[in-house]
């Protein structure tokens, strides 16, 4: 699976880097990102829209482990902006 936002969605509540802080987190323009934690992924890699793009096209791998954390996030997310896609 994997999981992006849509940052001209994100309303920067924070929710989703609170629930799974392994998959999210906030940047200096108050907006939310993903990325693939090394402790998952053996290398962090930070979709933070300077170095890979926002959006769908900064998609990032969920770890097992965090699935039901990613949708939890999603679900509760104010600004409906993160979505899971299945891979296949």
């Amino acid at each position: 699976m994997k999981v992006w936002i849509d940052q001209d969605l994100c309303t920067g509540d924070g929710l989703c880097e609170e629930i799974a802080p392994d998959i999210f987190f906030g940047q200096d323009d108050g907006l939310f990102y993903v990325k693939e934690s090394a402790a998952h992924f053996g290398e962090e890699t930070r979709f933070d829209g300077v170095a890979n793009p926002a959006g769908a096209d900064g998609q990032a791998r969920i770890p097992e482990s965090l699935i039901e954390a990613a949708i939890e996030a999603a679900e509760e997310c104010p600004g409906e902006c993160i979505f899971i896609e299945v891979d296949g």
